[in-house]
């Protein structure tokens, strides 16, 4: 057992793979940042029902929701460049890596995230909003002090998970060059022969981070339960 796994290896690989942590946080808080304001605007071209642009989205939707993310990568790592250059002539060539990481998962993030959200608008009774309109607010102050509190409160478990997954999936970024916590513990292996006490660090990464998520989403969740806290409350009282 000693030659497959030790744990002087292990304690040894560690800190330099925990080094590379900071990358897949940046990667996940920024592409879920963007996928979340993308996908509120694709999510309110389909409930507008825009002409063309609203069927356009459409495509995509079903196109990132039936492909493969590592394939979704690939095309933008070397087919988006290719599109700009000949749309915009703009030279990608300097452009990091990770760039490119955070578009797709930006892509991938707003289709699916977009029909979460638009699934939780369609969900709130349509008299809640002409209730606000009769009560003299506009449009706007109907959605954003009515409906959009509540859609929040239906779409964040479906969120959540979203987020924890967008962990799993930076573990495929290596493949195109990216050197995150997986990328170093495979070079690690290859150059060391070694890979075992790599891998097994970085399941222990990511276990960790997709509980200390899971139990804050759920603190979250409970929190934004007002209904189920008035509940509460009122049979504590009883």
């Amino acid at each position: 057992m000693d030659k497959y796994f030790l744990w002087e290896r292990f304690f040894t690989n560690l800190p330099k793979l925990a080094a590379k942590l900071p990358l897949t946080f940046q990667m996940v808080i920024l592409s879920s940042i963007i996928g979340t304001l993308f996908a509120l605007v694709i999510a309110g071209i389909r409930l507008k029902k825009i002409p063309v642009l609203s069927e356009v989205l459409r495509v995509f939707i079903s196109f990132e929701r039936g492909t493969p993310m590592l394939v979704q990568l690939l095309i933008v790592y070397f087919a988006f460049p290719m599109l700009l250059e000949w749309l915009f002539d703009w030279d990608t060539r300097e452009w990091d890596r990770v760039t490119f990481v955070i578009i797709t998962f930006v892509l991938n993030e707003g289709a699916f995230l977009s029909e979460t959200f638009r699934a939780s608008i369609l969900a709130i009774p349509k008299l809640q909003r002409e209730a606000a309109l009769s009560c003299g607010l506009t449009s706007s102050q109907a959605f954003f002090r009515i409906v959009l509190p509540q859609a929040i409160r239906i779409a964040i478990p479906s969120w959540g998970m979203n987020f924890i997954g967008l962990f799993a999936q930076t573990s495929l970024v290596f493949m195109i060059g990216v050197i995150d916590i997986l990328g170093l513990a495979t070079a690690i292996g290859t150059s060391t022969g070694h890979a075992l006490e790599s891998y097994i660090i970085v399941a222990i990464f990511f276990v960790i981070i997709n509980v200390a998520l899971r139990l804050g989403l759920a603190k979250l969740e409970r929190a934004l339960d007002y209904a189920g806290s008035r509940k509460e409350k009122q049979g504590a009282l009883a």
